[in-house]
């Protein structure tokens, strides 16, 4: 695994307070903000200061029903070479729906929607998994998201539908405590429970951020400063493995530079006081052709 460190997700209504952090070891983006060829100044001044920064995808749908699109897996490993990326990550979310198959107009949903956790579901997860590790030239980590709504006859546990993924295909996890939190409103999910039985041998990172509940419901805004129950799940996960990295989302209600930084402070403090030692990689995870060739035989 990649040692990561400390880092916050970058903006541009946040690029000249992130300019100014000195002790800031990374930065995640919006892979589809990003024209391939065109990184914007202020990346590319971070990353000529040594700066890791890291591509997030949010359009490949790789919980959908259809193969990811080559063109959008082109773009997003022109994106990652561009940056000088150690890895990519998306999201276990479908994006779309209809189109040809489905004999309808394909509409974007404009937002992530859950995978049924069912085998048929993990089948097709797994094949469209395979396909973008195929296609892109560094390995590929998928993000937990969070739900407002549950699908009904899950036939897998959160914990048991990542844990195949990992065997099957060798992707490393991108675990939110955010999200993990907000299932634990929304559904009455064990976070503490799931965050123990998840393959955290294939952790590449780990995201935290802010929300607020409303009518018993808890919304995963990133424009809230993070709340205690969400760095009490980081403590937990790090008391189980240290994580390569830990990363602040913040996508709206900007505050002042200064505020992020003490959040930054928080967030250091929590790993320094339940993890082991320091932001750093505690192992490795077989790579996704290992792990084909195991499943094959």
């Amino acid at each position: 695994m990649v040692a990561l460190g400390t880092g916050i997700g970058w903006r541009p209504e946040l690029a000249s307070g992130i300019a100014g952090m000195t002790d800031l070891d990374w930065v995640e983006v919006v892979a589809e903000n990003i024209c391939p060829g065109h990184v914007p100044e202020p990346l590319r001044a971070l990353r000529d200061r040594g700066v890791t920064v890291v591509p997030h995808g949010v359009g490949l749908g790789l919980g959908g029903a259809d193969r990811p699109s080559p063109a959008r897996l082109v773009r997003l490993a022109h994106v990652a070479a561009d940056l000088g990326s150690p890895l990519v990550t998306e999201h276990i979310a479908f994006v779309r729906a209809g189109g040809p198959v489905a004999g309808a107009r394909q509409v974007e949903a404009g937002h992530l929607l859950p995978v049924p956790r069912t085998r048929e579901a993990l089948d097709v997860l797994c094949e469209n998994v395979r396909i973008a590790q195929d296609a892109l030239p560094v390995p590929l980590a998928l993000e937990n998201i969070a739900t407002l709504v549950a699908w009904p006859d899950d036939e897998l546990t959160e914990a048991q539908f990542l844990g195949e993924l990992v065997e099957r295909t060798g992707v490393r996890l991108l675990i939110d405590v955010a999200n993990l939190h907000t299932d634990h409103v929304n559904h009455g999910r064990d976070p503490s429970a799931t965050l123990t039985e998840l393959p955290l041998e294939a952790l590449a990172y780990v995201h935290v951020a802010g929300g607020v509940e409303r009518d018993g419901l808890w919304h995963d805004t990133h424009a809230h400063p993070v709340p205690p129950a969400v760095l009490a799940l980081l403590g937990d996960l790090c008391a189980l493995r240290e994580p390569p990295g830990v990363l602040l989302e913040r996508d709206d209600a900007f505050p002042e530079p200064a505020e992020l930084t003490a959040e930054l402070a928080v967030i250091r403090a929590v790993v320094a006081a339940t993890g082991r030692s320091s932001l750093a990689p505690t192992g490795t995870v077989a790579a996704p052709e290992r792990a084909r060739a195991a499943t094959a035989t």
